[in-house]
């Protein structure tokens, strides 16, 4: 057979394959009931088992992933008209949902003058500025409930008594406080080097200032720390703007307060003693001369203070580069996860109980990520259950 003919004959086969991807309704809608999911079957076995009929198959599939339906495009025009009435009304909700956000704000202001003087008390328990009462310290755990009905309480009140009798009294508040949050927190943890401990255990207290109403939507992180031999600061500062605007362009993608940028604060290091920055040694030599010659200059290091060093967020929606954009995303999702969750909970994060909530996210992408691995395992044309 010559290859015009082969060709011929390709085309002719490709031809009835498609014929019969067409028609697979037809067919079971003119035959007997009795006799549809037999001649439908046998015709779906047939077709699948060739290679052409695959692949036109796969193709068709291809050209329709990521459009959509095609079902608003066929609608009549009067119904197009109404849907977009209902666009126009989705908009003003949006507008109003914008604004409920706003007040939220504001609420959220409003209340931090209350849990103002509690998360004072705890940041001087935990300097040793304040010891607290025995009538505060009353705190029964699922520990202590079981040695009350054992009968082992009231002992083990008087050893604890004694211990705490004997013990250094030069011990004040609760050392390496945020330190240990920041530790107990996967995301805020990677940020952490080994050099960067010495000073965080100096971190006296973390707190949230509220915009005012008069002043753009934001908040900022205040770091208060101890006098310390690295920097002459007292507290380092973060603010963040926030929006809560529907996008002229895209409003349906709104889904509450975002935010927009970041600023940080100049941290006046002590000389020699900057952590975000090392030194590093070059040896060059000369070529035509060929001396030797070593370099010093400074590059960037990893620590957790370039924290208040975020990049610049671009103005007029010019576009950034992928590094920048991830850097600014999760410098955002860690300032959120601070005002949000380790601020007010933090007891709980350094005794790692909020830590559950960590451990429940990871478990969540685990799955993910097993049925993700078994999927393509069953797709793999090698995998063998």
């Amino acid at each position: 057979m010559s290859s015009g003919d082969t060709d011929a004959h390709a085309l002719t086969i490709k031809e009835e394959n498609e014929d019969k991807l067409e028609n697979v309704d037809e067919v079971a809608t003119t035959m007997p009931s009795a006799n549809i999911y037999i001649t439908a079957s046998q015709l779906t076995s047939e077709m699948m088992q060739n290679p052409q009929v695959l692949a036109a198959l796969q193709q068709r599939l291809d050209s329709i992933v990521g459009t959509p339906s095609g079902y608003i495009d066929s609608l009549p025009k009067v119904i197009k008209r109404r849907i977009h009435a209902l666009k126009n009304l989705q908009v003003e909700s949006t507008k109003i949902e914008a604004k409920f956000y706003e007040e939220v704000h504001e609420l959220e202001r409003k209340y931090s003058s209350l849990y103002q003087p509690l998360f004072e008390k705890r940041s001087l328990v935990v300097n040793g500025t304040y010891e607290p009462l025995d009538d505060e310290c009353e705190w029964e755990s699922e520990n202590e409930e079981e040695e009350e009905k054992n009968g082992e309480k009231d002992e083990n009140e008087m050893e604890d008594k004694a211990k705490l009798d004997g013990e250094d009294e030069d011990i004040k508040g609760i050392p390496e406080f945020w330190l240990t949050i920041f530790k107990n927190i996967p995301m805020m943890q990677e940020m952490i080097q080994e050099h960067d401990e010495p000073i965080l255990k100096s971190l006296q207290d973390v707190r949230v200032v509220f915009s005012m109403p008069e002043e753009p939507l934001g908040f900022t992180l205040e770091f208060v720390f101890d006098s310390n031999s690295y920097f002459s600061n007292t507290t380092l500062t973060k603010y963040y703007r926030l929006q809560s605007q529907p996008d002229e362009k895209e409003p349906f993608t709104f889904e509450g307060p975002e935010i927009i940028s970041c600023t940080g604060c100049k941290i006046d290091w002590v000389k020699g003693k900057n952590v975000t920055v090392k030194t590093i040694k070059k040896k060059q030599k000369h070529k035509g001369r060929g001396v030797v010659r070593t370099v010093t200059k400074q590059v960037n290091n990893d620590s957790f203070f370039n924290f208040f060093a975020p990049p610049d967020v671009p103005e007029d929606d010019a576009e950034m580069d992928e590094d920048t954009e991830n850097l600014l995303s999760s410098d955002f999702e860690i300032g959120h996860m601070i005002r949000e969750r380790v601020v007010p909970r933090a007891v709980l994060y350094f005794t790692g109980e909020a830590g559950d909530d960590f451990d429940e996210e990871e478990e969540d992408e685990d799955d993910d990520d097993d049925d993700d691995e078994n999927s393509d395992s069953q797709n793999d044309s090698d995998y063998d259950p």
